[in-house]
């Protein structure tokens, strides 16, 4: 089971508040938590829904939106109960308060782990249920008629007996004073107008015409522009700085030192680069200096086989490693990886003495605006985040490092900076994805299926720092996620060997998660396994899911789809990954060629996915194929090396993603379902490195266990 499934998944018991200005500024109603006392119980604005007088319907969103579609999504859901159409909305950035705008199911304000429409689905819907309910309720009462003679349409009440109507907006003064339902109905399946249907994304129009805003197109008024270096060295500090050349640059106003960092503040962004050149600038690299990838790969080497941590023991595995050998043992082995963002690393500040008001992207704001507390000594409240639009997360964005580096620089500052990371610092300063290990020991029945199946996974413990909430007895339930295996083997055990990165390394999530790092050694390994027990790798993996029925169903949709039973011709070979994980079922079958000089090339890739209700399916699909190229990226090209102590990647030139020229065909088949919805943001990631593994496998016979994908292992010439 998923770390996001072991998560406690309760959501507490909920009240509906409904409150007008005296100045008839609007109604707001939506979803709180129940109030601890009789003020709290003030009638007071609720976080998710206000409905002036006149005009369009605010909804203000709890998740960022990041380009996974959760506005367009969290928008349906509440208009959707609501009974309004999506042009009678707009939608609103939700402020950093986590008091009011928290995931329920991680207690804090973060955008993460395809954890959003999971956590907010019944809760957006009866936020929208609740205020649809009240206005009825109210218009009823105006009317003097049974309120199950009305109903809600197009944001208007309509009593059908007599033919009036009334608008939303008109009904707020009186709705003020009408009794929240504890319970409201929502409404079927059946009765869905928006709940499942393909719908364009909200945010695409001013993505198309300039005119959104993301972090990095804040521009307060009196702002200046900052252009920042790191000290390269993990741990390392700044020595010392000749800052004379800088200032001479036309256009420089000011050079900033950090105890590990230097920033030119300047008129303009250019002017801030140049004198950022012009600086001489020496580092201590400190405790790192000289540390390289080769050293850090053996030192995860001699971790393998370390005694770890159990994190769980079926069955008796010693024994039947003992009495049913010999025991198949598989080491897989996954690099450095960054994340990349299309948008680089930014932060806009201005600090006062009596406040702070931040301009910034992120994916945790009310720890953004803790760090940004804490850095300049000021109260929380007094501290001000303005959200704005992602250029992608990725997990980048759950860690708010370059929020605090910003905060350092501006607090030397008069008035607001603009610090603006170049491609450089982002790659060489990421919170990365680090090396992890897998091996997997497994043995087999006289029929071939796996007896036994021991996972030992060697990596470091990102929850321990990020969410110890997420750790059990040392145990980081995130990079164990799925360890044992989907597939039904009587005896199984999983250990954690916890090796972190150097000191002064920042590791972090990565897309996937927890099932980037594990889904490619255990589909590799019981491809292996398929293998050894001469079976056809679809037909193995079906006999062991007959106790996962989803999971099974996306299989064969997958199979079917790709046409598994057709002929190959030499040199190509399909593969298959499977995933459960964030709630959702996928299957993914990927089409190889590879010539004799050992040129891959990734042909085609069929997803089969089951993520219960899906609220837009367009959405749904485009998640998907977004996963899959960013997976297909970081199979081959993905790896982050180490020099001196510092990352030697610093752009696209170094650090390649896939271009179009490479992209395969994408087809994604979604399974119509009723359950309640998963997560789809994370699913179409993990599956693409382990298929194109065992794609290549059955088009040359060679078998890779590390990522990236070496091609000059493919040589057969």
């Amino acid at each position: 089971m998923s770390i996001h499934d072991r998560a406690n998944l309760a959501v507490s018991r909920r009240h509906f508040l409904i409150g007008a200005t005296l100045t008839g500024a609007g109604l707001v109603i939506g979803l709180r938590p129940s109030p601890s006392s009789a003020a709290a119980a003030m009638l007071e604005p609720n976080p998710f829904i206000r409905i002036p007088a006149e005009g369009k319907i605010v909804f203000v969103m709890p998740s960022v939106e990041m380009g996974q579609g959760i506005y367009t999504a969290v928008a349906m859901l509440l208009a959707e109960e609501l009974e309004v159409t999506l042009d009678q909305v707009e939608l609103e950035h939700a402020p950093a308060d986590p008091s009011r705008y928290a995931n329920p199911f991680l207690g804090d304000q973060i955008t993460g782990g395809s954890l959003s429409i999971r956590a907010i689905y019944e809760q957006m819907r009866k936020a929208g249920a609740t205020a649809r309910v009240m206005l009825i309720n109210t218009a009823a009462r105006g009317w003097n008629v049974a309120p199950d003679t009305c109903k809600a349409e197009a944001g208007k009440v309509v009593h059908g007996a007599s033919g009036r109507s009334a608008a939303y907006g008109s009904l707020i003064e009186a709705a003020a004073s009408e009794t929240v339902p504890e319970e409201v109905p929502l409404k079927p399946a059946s009765d869905f107008r928006l709940i499942g249907q393909s719908v364009r994304r909200l945010d695409s129009p001013e993505k198309v015409n300039g005119t959104a805003k993301f972090g990095i197109d804040a521009r307060p008024e009196g702002v200046s522009y900052a252009a920042i270096t790191i000290c390269p060295h993990f741990g390392g500090k700044l020595r010392s700085v000749e800052e004379g050349p800088a200032m001479a640059v036309k256009g420089v106003k000011q050079v900033v030192r950090t105890d590990d960092a230097v920033a030119v503040v300047a008129d303009n962004t250019g002017a801030a680069r140049k004198g950022l050149a012009a600086l001489t600038v020496a580092w201590d690299p400190g405790p790192s200096a000289g540390l390289s990838l080769s050293e850090l790969e053996r030192r995860a080497d001699e971790a393998i086989g370390s005694k770890g941590l159990q994190a769980i023991n079926e069955g008796d595995v010693t024994k039947a490693e003992a009495e049913h050998g010999p025991a198949h043992e598989f080491v897989y082995r996954l690099p450095i990886l960054t994340h990349t963002a299309m948008e680089p690393m930014n932060c806009t500040l201005h600090v006062r003495n009596d406040g702070c008001e931040v301009w910034v992207g992120t994916q945790v704001m009310g720890r953004a605006r803790q760090a940004v507390a804490e850095v300049t000594g000021l109260p929380v409240e007094k501290v001000v985040v303005h959200n704005h639009l992602l250029g992608g997360g990725f997990g980048r964005r759950l860690d708010v490092d370059g929020v605090i580096v910003a905060a350092k620089i501006a607090k030397q500052v008069d008035g607001p900076v603009k610090i603006t990371w170049s491609r450089e610092e982002d790659i060489r300063h990421d919170c990365y994805r680090y090396l992890n290990y897998s091996k997997v020991t497994a043995t087999l029945n006289t029929d071939g299926t796996p007896l036994s199946w021991r996972h030992q996974v060697i990596g470091p413990s990102v929850m321990a720092r990020w969410m110890p909430a997420f750790t059990r007895e040392g145990i980081d339930l995130d990079i164990m996620t799925g360890a044992e295996s989907p597939y039904a083997i009587p005896n199984r055990h999983t250990e954690f060997v916890r090796h972190e990165a150097p000191d002064g390394m920042l590791t972090g999530n990565w897309r996937g998660v927890g099932a980037t790092r594990n889904i490619p050694p255990i589909e590799g390994a019981i491809d292996e396994l398929a293998h050894l027990a001469g079976a056809d790798p679809l037909e193995y993996r079906k006999r062991l899911l007959g106790h996962k029925p989803r999971l099974l169903g996306v299989l064969n949709l997958a199979a079917e789809k790709v046409g598994w039973t057709t002929a190959l011709a030499s040199g190509k070979g399909r593969g298959i990954a499977i995933l459960e994980d964030f709630g959702s079922f996928a299957a993914m079958i990927s089409e190889v060629s590879v010539t004799d000089d050992g040129s891959l090339s990734t042909q085609r890739i069929v997803c089969a996915v089951d993520c219960g209700q899906a609220i837009n399916p367009d959405t749904v699909e485009a998640q998907i194929e977004s996963g899959i190229v960013y997976g297909l990226s970081a199979a081959l090209y993905g790896r982050i090396t180490v020099e001196n102590g510092a990352v030697v990647e610093g752009n696209f030139d170094d650090s390649p993603v896939v271009r179009m020229h490479e992209m395969p065909k994408i087809e994604v088949h979604i399974v119509p379902s009723s359950e309640p919805p998963g997560g789809i943001g994370e699913v179409g990631t993990p599956g693409v490195a382990p298929s194109l593994l065992n794609a290549i496998f059955a088009a040359t016979g060679k078998r890779l266990r590390s990522l990236p994908i070496d091609q000059n292992e493919l040589r057969r010439v």
